[in-house]
Formats: C-alpha cells, sequence, structure tokens
C-alpha cells in the first residue's frame, strides 16, 4: 500500500472548472472519505487520482498526484500502470454482463498476460476470499457475474479490482445503490481491506462516513457552478464532533444552506 497527496490540483470539463486547488494527503491503513453536497467535485477528484478524469474528452487537470512521492502525471508515466495500481470502484455495480464470476475477477489479470490458469485461478479464489465473496460462489464460477444480486455484484467488482493487487482502492458511492444489509457488509470488507489497501471513499451518506472512514474531507462550492473547494480534512472522530469550519459543521449537522 502506498500514501497519496494531492498538491494543487485543479481539473476542468472544457472550459467549467469543476474543483480548484486541492492539497490533500491520504494515508496507508486508513478509509478517507470525502464529504461534501453534490457537485462540489468530490467524484471528479476521484477520478484524477487514477487518471481516469482525462478519459473524458476535453478533460483536463492541473497540479500533482503523487503515490509515494512519484508523480503519476509525469510525462514518463504509463497511466495504464497508474489504472493497475490504483483500483476503482464505481456507484452501481459494473460486472461485464457476458462473462462468468470467474472471469470477472481475472479480466485485469488476462490484459496483463497472466495466463497460467493455476495463476488465475488462485488469484480468482484470493480476491474471492478478500472480497467476502468465496463461500457464496465458489460452486458456481462459471455463473455469469450478472446472476449475482446486487451487493454480491458490488463485492464482485470489488475482488475484480483487488485482483491485480492495487496499492490504492477508489471507491465512488460504492453503497448508494443496495440495501441495508448489501451495504453494511461492504462496510465491514472496508474495515477489512484497509489493512492491505489505501482507500478513498466518496459517500453522501454522513453515518456511512463516521463508521467506516480514519479520516474525513469536507468539500464545498461557494455558489451554483463555482469549482469545488477543500474546506477541511482531519481525522474523523474530530471532523464529526469539532470540526474547525461553521460550513462543516452545518454540512454534518443538516443545517447546510
Amino acid at each position: 500500500m502506498k500514501r497519496v497527496d494531492l498538491d494543487g490540483v485543479s481539473a476542468w470539463f472544457g472550459a467549467h472548472k469543476a474543483i480548484e486547488d486541492i492539497t490533500l494527503g491520504v494515508d496507508p491503513k486508513q478509509v478517507t472519505a470525502l464529504i461534501g453536497p453534490s457537485g462540489c467535485g468530490k467524484s471528479t477528484l476521484l477520478r484524477t487520482i487514477n487518471r481516469m478524469h482525462e478519459v473524458v474528452p476535453g478533460a483536463r487537470m492541473e497540479g500533482k498526484v503523487l503515490l509515494d512521492d512519484e508523480d503519476i502525471y509525469d510525462d514518463d508515466v504509463d497511466p495504464t500502470s497508474v489504472r493497475r495500481s490504483i483500483g476503482m470502484v464505481f456507484q452501481r455495480p459494473n460486472p461485464f454482463p457476458t462473462m462468468s464470476i470467474r472471469d470477472n475477477v481475472s479480466a485485469g489479470l488476462r490484459l496483463n498476460r497472466t495466463h497460467k490458469k493455476s495463476e488465475l485461478d488462485e488469484a480468482v479464489e484470493r480476491s474471492l476470499r478478500l472480497a467476502g465473496l468465496w463461500d457464496e460462489v465458489s460452486n458456481r464460477l462459471n455463473r455469469p457475474g450478472a446472476s449475482l444480486s446486487g451487493g454480491q455484484q458490488q463485492r464482485l467488482c470489488i475482488a475484480r479490482a483487488i485482483a491485480v493487487e492495487p496499492d490504492v482502492l477508489l471507491m465512488d458511492e460504492p453503497c448508494s445503490a443496495l440495501d441495508p444489509i448489501s451495504t453494511l457488509t461492504i462496510e465491514d470488507l472496508m474495515a477489512e481491506l484497509k489493512e492491505q489497501y489505501t482507500i478513498v471513499i466518496v459517500t453522501h451518506n454522513m453515518q456511512q462516513a463516521a463508521r467506516v472512514s480514519d479520516a474525513t474531507a469536507f468539500f464545498n462550492i461557494a455558489e451554483a457552478g463555482a469549482p469545488g473547494r477543500l474546506i477541511e480534512a482531519g481525522p474523523t472522530s474530530k471532523i464529526f464532533t469539532n470540526p474547525d469550519d461553521e460550513r462543516t459543521e452545518a454540512y454534518i449537522t443538516g443545517r447546510f444552506g
């Protein structure tokens, strides 16, 4: 696992500046939650951390994103290698619908030219165990990934992300489409995975942020259409009980706006 540091990160979609001058450190062996109102750039920031932002036509960024002091935007850094090292789990479960459970998990490994069956089988079992899914699917690995329930599909996507053994795991509202029981399962999983990965999660659920995260960063916009800015960041216990900025307190307590 590695540390992530953002230094003066701004990002645009065409002429629209989505986030402005974000400086934030993300420690390993922790879950860091990004919170704030819709439109303040949390998901955009998440995508700058693994160079997914730049795949959007007209999108660009300025600033530095450091992975253990290496700038992932340096000219000699391969974006594909960055995305292997910094995995991503999206808001809605997105298993490859025509692929089996086994092939969903091993897809990234096969793209990385790992074709030996014994190695793939070992990685599939390891990843599904880490994702807390092995006991539920071990006897049906050849069934389509899309045949699983929503919560199981999301854990399958987590297994797929960690199969390539990334250093960092990014999760963009991973529970927003799930029922409460599946949500708690994913939250318990995050608590286990943080021992092996640096985890950054975007969530609109304040209770979830308080439950699962060790550190919290609050983002806000000055007005509609303005770029998102980091208001404050720190240990979750402090942000939720004694924040430095009144805007943070207003948001967390529901008095926002």
